[in-house]
């Protein structure tokens, strides 16, 4: 769970490919999150345009600075276009940012900081951009589906739906595998 974990055992596989001669062509991040709603309301399916790390960064007198803002590395990666669209048009997702966070949402002051700062998030989770990270390290493109167990904002776990976002997941994942076939990278 969280970002460096993911692009830890991210790194991992994608090298033990390569050492192998069978490098990978894409790396899928899949899994479920929360949706900002009315955009990605619960049991929706997201696929991410942009992976965007919502909270590397710097917090100053004058607000939040992000990485790049000091000067440093990245904080989206975008998947390939043709390759999310459909996806999207397979499985009935809505496309946006993706956020990944290390530390969930739980105040709706929160919520509505992260959707000022980053106005295209649908969702958020936390293993995304650590994934893309590793891909984009290894040369390969990198898509993130994500199903929504409930809405960015205040704790309410009673209202969480994770067995119906993942039998969602489920679903959205075997109507990806057809699209990911058939898709060429330099399409």
């Amino acid at each position: 769970m969280g970002p460096a974990a993911a692009a830890a055992a991210t790194g991992a596989a994608l090298a033990a490919a390569a050492l192998a001669g069978q490098p990978y062509d894409l790396v899928v991040s899949a899994g479920i999150g929360g949706g900002f709603p009315p955009d990605a309301p619960v049991g929706s399916v997201v696929v991410a345009d942009e992976i965007t790390v919502a909270d590397l960064g710097a917090e100053t007198p004058d607000g939040f600075v992000p990485v790049t803002g000091l000067g440093f590395g990245t904080v989206s990666h975008q998947p390939p276009r043709p390759l999310v669209r459909d996806v999207a048009a397979a499985t009935g997702g809505v496309t946006g940012t993706v956020l990944t966070v290390s530390t969930v949402t739980g105040s709706a002051a929160r919520a509505a900081e992260l959707r000022a700062r980053h106005p295209g998030a649908v969702a958020e989770a936390m293993e995304g951009f650590g994934v893309a990270e590793a891909a984009a390290a290894h040369g390969c493109p990198v898509l993130e589906i994500r199903t929504v167990s409930n809405p960015v904002g205040p704790r309410d776990r009673a209202a969480w739906r994770i067995p119906e976002a993942l039998a969602a997941l489920t679903e959205a994942f075997g109507k990806t595998v057809l699209v990911v076939e058939s898709w060429k990278r330099n399409d």
